[in-house]
């Protein structure tokens, strides 16, 4: 492959670079130097913020390419996923704010409509990019905005049948779109299925007629080096100049392209920390807990060594879920099905009808793709599929299209349906096996992204009785009901409180369905003020317990003769890329927070805190602590 790739230091092309149209003056040899400093320059940011490096070198030549030769943004240039998007940000208009990259108030990581004209369709997640390009090709065609559209996806992208669905209908209209197929042989893993084993057989082809593509309508070109420059230029002139309907551009590149540490990485540096551009050492802070998601990976291995029946499935997340350690031990019994959440989801649902008992390992955000499959092929039959559910909550960098915030909201409103949520790493140990036992339905458990709190780990896990939740710490006055990984903010607000005489009970719900109604409804008879925190959006775990006190005539009387209640949810906004704590200072639900959120209840109320206080007739008491 054609790829200039020696040390650049300076950037002098570069420097007088101020928007994509400027590429359209120079020629092809000084766009060929600029590629090398292009790349030189997104290794110098990167290795100062971390970020998706690997898939942004593989995209260099194509992203100045697709520049040159299309007027954006006149032209509509749309990437899929987008996570290879920053030398495109570099190019337009916003070099200078890239060291505050995936930053509070920085540039995002991925496309996004609000930050430029030049990201006319924001992305994030997968295999989007065809659809959305259509419709803007139909828009065009319909009186709206006119241009070219240039939709860039990847061939793992193509594992999802959203792509699929997009190239059937694309095909049939007919319509002048520009689609490139940009060929790595990988996602963040190497890309798994019989349609990544076609794509390698096509790119060993040159000049094949009856492709697969070619059959679904589109006019199929390449496969063509996605490096050699001057041979992209060519092609995608000769291409916009001559399309009449869907184009398909099959260019192989190499993820990491141009850095040795990138393409000599198992995972092509795909995200990484900060690093040294010489060695590429990434710069990680030592761990203090292990990560949640090792802890579930190892509990799952402990439960699959008890029981064969035990089978681990993802969608193209092995490393990310945990899966990949799964797999080493236990080869047969792991699947990546590809970027394929609806096919992951009714593949484990056959799994479980078939009498295996199959963990669905995906993201909390990504689960969202596969939630009719969820409803009709698995609650609907009650079949006990297990979803593990890893990045609950805000998850820092990747921002408001990587939050876990609706899976409370979506799965504890289906029939049959058991909702748990992790408030440390030994509660998910125990909650793994609370799943591997649950025999009677669906099941699913939340758990945070990144390090565990610390706690004493058991050495294997031990199922917790369904519907059951636990006190924490006994008080008097206020209750605090946490459920999920908040419940450390909410003992630091028991110890604020203390400095100020209120005594605070603090309790675990650990289900959100089903609910412990006699822990619910004996904090609610015994305490001034019951709060409820959770990390997801409103409509989940608050809602669950509103209901239900109001379902039981709790909710009824006077303001000053019952109980005070208060939610703590996710605010009713996206919320913006910064690092989680920061995330969670900004949805207002740190620690300090809950406290100034009691205090201030509380003044209302003037209550005056007391060990034993009058309440609908009854005293107030501590409850007792679960051991």
């Amino acid at each position: 492959m054609g790829l200039i790739s020696a040390p650049v230091t300076a950037t002098p092309l570069l420097d007088g670079v101020t928007g994509p149209k400027d590429l359209r003056t120079m020629d092809s040899e000084t766009l060929v130097r600029l590629a090398g400093e292009l790349r030189a320059e997104t290794i110098r940011i990167v290795s100062r913020t971390g970020g998706h490096l690997g898939s942004s070198l593989g995209v260099i030549e194509l992203t100045l390419a697709i520049h040159a030769i299309f007027d954006t943004p006149h032209d509509k240039l749309i990437w899929d996923v987008s996570h290879q998007c920053y030398p495109h940000k570099i190019l337009t208009g916003r070099r200078e704010r890239m060291l505050g990259l995936r930053k509070k108030d920085g540039p995002s990581g991925f496309t996004r409509r609000a930050e430029s004209p030049y990201d006319p369709f924001g992305a994030a997640h997968s295999s989007t990019s065809i659809s959305a390009g259509l419709g803007f090709a139909m828009a065009r065609e319909l009186g709206g905005d006119p241009g070219d559209v240039v939709c860039v996806i990847g061939d793992g992208a193509m594992s999802a049948g959203m792509a699929f669905e997009a190239i059937n209908n694309a095909g049939a209209l007919g319509k002048r779109i520009f689609v490139i197929l940009n060929d790595n042989a990988m996602s963040i893993s190497p890309s798994t299925g019989a349609f990544a084993t076609y794509l390698a057989e096509l790119g060993a082809r040159p000049g094949e007629e009856r492709s697969f593509f070619a059959q679904m309508g589109f006019a199929y070109h390449g496969p063509v080096d996605g490096h050699d420059l001057p041979g992209l230029l060519e092609s995608l002139r000769s291409l916009r100049e001559e399309a009449t309907g869907p184009v398909l551009l099959h260019a192989i590149t190499r993820k990491g392209a141009g850095y040795d540490a990138a393409e000599t990485s198992a995972d092509k540096y795909h995200g990484v920390a900060k690093f040294d551009v010489e060695t590429g050492q990434q710069a990680k802070a030592a761990a203090t807990a292990p990560s949640y998601t090792k802890v579930f990976a190892g509990a799952l291995v402990k439960e699959a060594e008890k029981d064969s029946r035990i089978i681990a499935i993802t969608a193209a997340m092995e490393a990310g879920t945990g899966v990949d350690i799964f797999r080493r031990h236990f080869p047969n019994r792991a699947f990546d099905v590809g970027i394929a959440e609806q096919h992951a989801v009714t593949f484990a649902a056959g799994l479980a009808a078939g009498g295996m008992k199959p963990f669905c390992a995906i993201y909390s955000t990504f689960l969202q793709r596969g939630y009719d499959q969820i409803v009709h092929d698995v609650a609907l039959q009650g079949l006990p599929v297990r979803f593990a559910i890893d990045r609950a909550g805000l998850v820092g960098a990747d921002g408001p299209t990587h939050a876990g915030a609706f899976d409370v909201g979506y799965l504890a409103n289906l029939p049959g349906f058991t909702v748990m949520a992790a408030s440390d790493e030994a509660e998910l140990v125990n909650m793994v096996a609370t799943a591997a036992a649950h025999d009677s339905g669906p099941i699913a458990f939340r758990y945070p992204r990144g390090e565990g709190t610390g706690v004493a780990m058991p050495e294997t896990g031990v199922p917790l009785p369904i519907g059951k939740g636990r006190v924490v710490a006994a008080g008097g006055t206020v209750a605090l009901l946490s459920f999920g990984g908040r419940l450390g903010e909410c003992l630091m607000a028991r110890q604020m409180l203390a400095t100020h005489g209120i005594p605070v009970t603090v309790a675990d719900a650990r289900f959100a369905k089903p609910l412990d109604t006699g822990l619910l409804e004996e904090l609610y008879e015994t305490h001034e003020l019951l709060v409820t925190i959770e990390e997801g959006a409103s409509g989940g775990f608050a809602a669950l317990v509103l209901g239900h006190l109001a379902g039981r005539g709790l909710l009824d009387g006077h303001l000053g003769s019952r109980c005070a209640l208060r939610t703590m949810t996710l605010p009713d906004r996206f919320i913006a890329q910064a690092s989680p704590e920061e995330m969670y200072e900004d949805a207002g639900l740190s620690a300090h927070h809950i406290a100034l959120l009691v205090r201030d209840v509380l003044a209302a109320r003037s209550v005056v805190p007391l060990a034993a206080r009058q309440l609908n007739g009854r005293h107030v008491r501590r409850v007792q602590v679960a051991e």
